[in-house]
């Protein structure tokens, strides 16, 4: 019998460590509980005079006055009972745990939130995903073309100052992501898988308003995101077509509107998981442009007609740092999403340690892209760098200042992926409307349920094309949407999250690292949208309704 022990112990050990959890100390509890009380239903001892020989015999239960000897043994039995019947709680509990262990085709209920009913989740947010889609994903919501604007934020922070905020920024989000991937991990093995920021939030924070705080931020965010992807893949139009036909007659607002019919027909994909493939397609192009881009800024430092390199900063104190905090906004709406709990939501469950893999697989991408591009564009044209890189390369008042095919080429390149950014970061309100309005009982492309999806994202669409051709505003809207969007959702929340969620000792260096961050951020999200406001104000004395040009 001494022999078996280990092996038992180790089959013991084995049975334990797969016993299925479900996750929820509330549920557990209301199991075990449920089961005394059918236990007592049937071992509660039955009323004077149907006693049992036994008590007979022992003297407890007696026709005659109870003396203090047996009121005390009664109490004794009626405690052994007690345990008797916990004895035999915990054996049929683990019984019922050895039913499921067994049985592998047999799965208990599970205690998570059931989103059979829930439209947005079953068609916008279908949880099919590979962890190399969630980077696809990432990539395409942070590689974009805005990159192409980190020279210009440079403009406003210097080599060294630039430098230090852009390898901040990039620590500081992949360390507030892979935190937020913890929460949401922590969830969902907690039983309540979620697959949108605001529930998210309002979960873990406890507070009904934060709900729609998030529901606010987000929609701004992929409003703004939207308005400037039509922005500027209508000024890639407008490029290509001034260099084929410099004396033609079409307007900015004119390629908006082309722009807008292409997103309008690309909105009736039904699910974020559908992207997959064209955000895939999105991430190498983003490499091909940046490279591009890259060797035309090394071409046109070097040629005859390379403009004077002027790395000064504006001459005003104030000026100095209302720039420096614009640029500082800017930096922050490119290294952004605030969509990460949707894009997790498209992973297969379950989801834990998926994120961390997308994440290494887009900051890979981003240490390619983010630095050889603020670095080649900035040293070409210094403190002469225009929102929009492609726009230094080919000034208005002279030559070409880098192969024509080569530009043709990146610019090319940029408004194919505008399409994909614009359709990623419109999920969130698509999957808003499709909750609201869809019946998940008729299926996703029933008529009754294709027929108000073709109308509403045809009219969201509409709304951001009028709003791009109206406002067109490309580098201060990314410094606003950075400011009041990306800073709260991307660099103070998923901090305030992981606290609240995994309460780390106040005494522990995560928990103060996490509090630097909050307030830093905070901070500079306030100084940075009261820097970029100003700006756009200033700037709107430079532009009118419909401007044929994107303001600067």
């Amino acid at each position: 019998m001494e022999k078996k022990r280990p092996m038992l112990s180790e089959k013991k050990k084995e049975l334990d460590e797969n016993i299925w959890d479900y996750g929820s100390p509330l549920y557990d509890s209301y199991e075990l509980a449920s089961i005394s009380r059918i236990l007592e239903r049937h071992t509660i001892a039955l009323p004077y005079p149907c006693y049992h020989y036994d008590s007979m015999r022992s003297g407890i239960i007696s026709n005659k006055p109870e003396s203090e000897g047996r009121l005390e043994g009664k109490m004794g039995n009626l405690h052994a009972l007690g345990l008797f019947r916990k004895v035999v709680s915990w054996t049929l509990w683990k019984t019922r745990i050895r039913r499921y262990r067994n049985n592998k085709d047999e799965k208990p209920p599970q205690p998570e939130l059931r989103l059979d009913s829930d439209a947005g989740a079953v068609f916008v947010l279908e949880s099919k995903g590979k962890w190399w889609h969630a980077g696809f994903h990432l990539t395409t919501a942070i590689v974009g073309p805005t990159i192409l604007t980190l020279p210009y934020a440079f403009r406003g922070l210097g080599w060294i100052l630039g430098f230090f905020c852009l390898t901040v920024m990039g620590c500081v989000t992949f360390y507030s992501y892979y935190l937020m991937s913890l929460v949401l991990d922590h969830c969902e093995k907690a039983g309540r898988r979620h697959i949108r920021f605001r529930e998210l939030a309002a979960d873990v924070l406890g507070s009904g308003w934060m709900f729609y705080f998030v529901i606010f931020i987000q929609t701004a965010i992929n409003t703004g995101v939207g308005i400037g992807a039509i922005l500027l893949a209508g000024e890639c139009l407008q490029i290509m077509y001034s260099n084929l036909s410099p004396n033609g007659s079409l307007k900015l607002y004119e390629f908006i509107a082309m722009v807008t019919v292409v997103m309008i027909a690309l909105s009736q994909i039904p699910t974020f998981h559908s992207l997959r493939h064209l955000n895939f397609a999105s991430l190498v192009l983003s490499l091909g442009y940046t490279f591009l881009v890259v060797g035309a800024c090394i071409h046109a430092g070097l040629s005859k007609n390379a403009p004077h390199k002027d790395y000064s900063l504006e001459s005003s104190s104030s000026s100095r740092v209302f720039s420096a905090f614009t640029s500082i906004s800017i930096i922050a709406a490119i290294f952004g999403n605030g969509i990460l709990p949707e894009i997790q939501a498209t992973l297969a469950p379950p989801a834990t340690g998926k994120m961390f893999k997308g994440l290494l697989m887009c900051y890979s991408v981003i240490l390619l892209t983010f630095y050889s591009a603020s670095v080649s564009g900035y040293w070409a044209f210094g403190n002469k760098s225009n929102s929009n890189i492609l726009k230094s390369l080919m000034p208005d008042d002279g030559p070409s200042l880098a192969p024509t095919i080569v530009i043709g080429l990146a610019v090319i390149f940029v408004l194919l992926q505008l399409l994909a950014i614009g359709l990623v970061y419109s999920q969130v309100a698509y999957e808003i409307m499709e909750k609201q309005s869809a019946d998940v009982n008729q299926g996703m492309f029933s008529k009754r349920n294709l027929i108000p999806r073709l109308i509403l994202r045809t009219l969201y669409v509409i709304f951001c094309g009028f709003m791009a051709a109206m406002l067109p505003f490309f580098g201060d809207i990314n410094g606003v949407i950075g400011a009041i969007g990306f800073i709260p959702l991307d660099f103070v929340l998923p901090m305030l999250l992981y606290n609240m969620t995994y309460k780390p000792k106040t005494s522990s260096l995560i928990y103060w690292i996490n509090l630097f961050i909050m307030v830093v951020f905070t901070g500079a999200g306030i100084m940075g949208a009261f820097s970029s406001i100003r700006k756009l104000v200033v700037d709107a004395n430079k532009f009118k309704l419909f401007s044929t040009d994107v303001v600067d």
